[in-house]
């Protein structure tokens, strides 16, 4: 069993009367528009169904990924043209303004789903179940999840915790310092952890180690190593995880198919399901994962893959990064003409170029491919699930928690990167200080290109500006909040610097 995306309209406070909706019947909310706030939260089920609604805003992870790529060094925007979802080329481009379609979206979808956790918390009081503090606990990571999306992207925030906002006071509120985002961040990582197993009987519901493997990222981003080697070194020692050996570029792209979802590395993906539809005019309606067959190769006809939409093409300088027989290499970046010129009907497959760009590469680790195509249209539907934390990447950050502490331990940091290195054949390095830093870091490229985080590491540790053609130090490093959410808030927000 496993917990699927259901789509609901934002929990509305309205003359006390809350709207529930779906494009999914499975939940069974039937009679639509009957419960009012006060007789809703009656039943364990009722927090069940809203617990559901709060996970659902994940689903919008695919814009994550793109952006955390596009916006790198790592992809360009690609698509049919440069008009084709027009913001992801004007972030590739680093000329994005405050009127930007997709960070809108990104600034929406992640209010939404704080929305759903805090109406949740509102009503904690109303019934005790069993299993409820668990349920919370649950709750309290989707907060933080939602809140770290949005003060990464846009730093200062307005905190909204365990209240809504009437008319009169959505004009009123200000940005708060996000240095108190992420102190809200912390403490819901932190009650959450304290009440979840390392294992659930429900696939995709959050665990111990998601919420601890999620807080030692948030700390790395804060610089505060010291924390962070702490929690993550408590996933490495006490989660049920473990590495694994892979001796092709094959086994190590398997690892991001249907057919391994919750593998031993995953510590926690974001579900998708390919047996629902949804349409281009509503991608947070999609049950399934978008990303991957927007990242498709357009108008293919061949083996293995399917045609698609040429979203976030690798570039040629990811490409050359990776070191001769690192099986990462093509497990991550798909040389789509030497793929071909090894097929044995080499001259019956073709492809078409988009207009918005082409590099001759795809990102092989989120890619349509025939045997895990969903109903039709199967670009909206893939079954495929995002990893949004895997155990590599939580040695990684342990490796760079421990080297960056004050006090570090070069060897405990050395060690859990030779570990990520030895499971895909590389050999051992040895270096310490500031060279194990760099090589910790270029590491990171290697495992992670393709999973949407390269730029924030490049934000996070200062050199976006000699890695990414068009970054401007003291602007870039945050995106401008949304014009028209400024105007909705009354004008009172003062714009990010430089825009």
């Amino acid at each position: 069993m496993r917990i699927y995306n259901k789509v609901f309209s934002f929990f509305i406070l309205l003359v006390g009367s809350i709207v529930l909706n779906s494009c999914d019947d499975k939940l069974d909310l039937e009679p639509l528009y009957s419960q009012d706030a006060d007789s809703y939260f009656s039943t364990p089920a009722d927090y069940e169904r809203a617990l559901v609604g709060a996970y659902d805003l994940m689903q919008t992870s695919y814009l994550n990924l793109w952006i955390g790529e596009i916006a790198s060094d790592n992809a360009i925007a690609g698509g049919e043209s440069v008009n084709d979802t027009q913001g992801l080329h004007e972030i590739e481009a680093m000329n994005h303004n405050a009127v930007n379609n997709e960070l809108r979206s990104v600034f929406q979808f992640n209010y939404a789903g704080i929305t759903r956790t805090n109406y949740l918390f509102i009503n904690k009081d109303n019934i005790d179940f069993p299993g409820k503090e668990v349920l919370f606990g649950e709750a309290h990571f989707l907060r933080a999840y939602y809140y770290f999306q949005l003060v990464k992207y846009f730093g200062d925030v307005p905190l909204i915790v365990d209240k809504f906002l009437g008319a009169d006071e959505v004009t009123t509120i200000g940005r708060t310092p996000s240095a108190e985002v992420y102190a809200q961040i912390e403490a819901d990582l932190i009650a959450a952890s304290e009440v979840l197993d390392w294992t659930v009987e429900v696939e995709g519901k959050v665990t111990k180690g998601a919420a601890l493997a999620l807080l030692g990222r948030v700390y790395l981003y804060q610089d505060k190593f010291e924390e962070a080697s702490q929690v993550l070194e408590q996933v490495i020692n006490e989660g049920p995880y473990s590495l694994i050996t892979t001796t092709s570029s094959e086994e190590y792209t398997d690892l991001f198919s249907v057919n391994q979802e919750g593998n031993s590395e995953s510590v926690f993906e974001i579900q998708y399901s390919g047996q629902e539809g949804g349409s281009y005019g509503c991608l947070v309606c999609l049950e399934g994962f978008a990303a991957v067959g927007f990242q498709g190769i357009r108008q293919y006809e061949g083996p293995v893959y399917g045609d698609g939409n040429s979203y976030n093409l690798p570039t040629q300088d990811l490409y050359e990064a990776y070191a001769l027989g690192d099986i990462r290499r093509n497990g991550t970046v798909l040389n789509l003409d030497e793929f071909i010129s090894e097929q044995p009907n080499a001259a019956e497959i073709s492809y078409a170029v988009g207009g918005g760009g082409h590099t001759g590469f795809y990102n092989n680790k989120y890619i349509k491919r025939q045997d895990e195509l969903g109903l039709p249209d199967n670009d909206l539907t893939s079954p495929v699930n995002y990893r949004l934390i895997r155990l590599p990447d939580v040695y990684l950050m342990a490796a760079e928690a421990f080297n960056r502490k004050n006090g570090p331990d070069d060897a405990k940091a050395l060690g859990y990167l030779n570990d990520v290195r030895e499971r895909v054949g590389m050999p051992e390095v040895n270096f310490s200080g500031e060279q194990l830093t760099e090589a910790i870091w270029a590491e990171r490229r290697l495992e992670l290109s393709g999973e949407g985080f390269r730029f924030w590491d490049l934000v996070r540790t200062g050199r976006a500006a000699q890695e990414i053609d068009g970054f401007t130090a003291g602007k870039n490093e945050l995106f401008p909040i949304p014009q028209i959410e400024i105007d909705l808030a009354g004008g009172n927000w003062n714009q990010n610097p430089n825009y």
